[in-house]
């Protein structure tokens, strides 16, 4: 398969999962109270909105970035792609259920906030797998020196560590454990390296 067709596949996977975070912002209309309480009421709806849309479109823009050095394409790596995206269609569902139970103290506010985090760990095994296919033989452009092999791993295991911990958090504070994940979303935003070559971009790319 052509590479640009992996990517333009993918790339309509994660807008369509990106806009389908939108259809839970509603409210009910006219007689169930003020529109401005209405929208008060939303807050753990906005809230999980604004994290999941900027995790998906972090997830868009390093696989871009992974993907442009590939030179090719092998039934292995497809694979490992549906992989990844079969955690980002996720999302959206994992969004709506955190909405739903509004980050509540009890069993059930606690385990979809876990749900939603294995959803983000899933993501990132599934992205740290294409990383680690480029790593082996010709596969890149700029192929990452040997040396440097396992800094980089050491980045996307950082990362879906954090997500496993936030599983374990948010079964005994749903909050703190949504806190996480959204602190790594806000790591992710502002955390920019200087990079002198493109593999070197590909060493950034990690979620």
């Amino acid at each position: 398969m052509d590479r640009s067709r992996l990517e333009a596949f993918s790339d309509g996977v994660f807008a369509v999962a990106i806009t389908l975070l939108a259809l839970n912002i509603t409210v009910k209309g006219p007689g169930y109270g003020r529109l401005l309480h209405q929208v008060g009421l939303l807050w753990p709806t906005l809230l999980a909105y604004v994290v999941s849309f900027f995790m998906i479109g972090i997830i868009w823009v390093n696989h871009h970035v992974l993907v442009r050095s590939i030179v090719v394409v092998d039934r292995t790596l497809l694979f490992l792609n549906l992989v990844l995206l079969l955690f980002v269609v996720l999302i959206p569902s994992a969004t709506s259920t955190v909405a739903q139970y509004r980050l509540a103290g009890n069993l059930d506010g606690r385990v979809s906030v876990a749900l939603y985090a294995a959803v983000f760990l899933g993501m990132s095994i599934g992205f740290a797998a294409i990383f680690e296919w480029t790593l082996h033989g010709e596969r890149v452009t700029w192929p990452l020196p040997p040396e440097q092999h396992w800094r980089a791993r050491a980045r996307f295991v950082s990362g879906g560590l954090v997500y496993l911990v936030a599983i374990g958090v948010a079964l005994i504070n749903a909050l703190a454990g949504f806190v996480l994940i959204a602190l790594v979303a806000v790591y992710y935003v502002v955390e920019r390296t200087p990079s002198a070559s493109p593999a070197d971009d590909a060493d950034e790319a990690s979620v």
